[in-house]
């Protein structure tokens, strides 16, 4: 399995275990430490460029 995949696999395993009004809050805190966890290891720039790179995702993103 690619690390994606399991990533992929790992959260949609963490969310199958909350209830759906929980799911929100649980990926919100699930981006606030992968962050801080990619400042450790990568370092501030680093982290402030996928920050910006999802942010810029969920700007482009069509509306439904």
């Amino acid at each position: 399995m690619s690390g994606a995949n399991e990533a992929a696999s790992l959260v949609a395993g963490a969310l199958s275990r909350r209830k759906p009004g929980e799911r929100a809050q649980f990926l919100k805190e699930l981006l606030a430490h992968t962050a801080a966890g990619l400042v450790v290891i990568e370092g501030d720039r680093a982290a402030g460029e996928a920050v910006y790179r999802l942010a810029d995702a969920v700007v482009t993103r069509q509306p439904r």
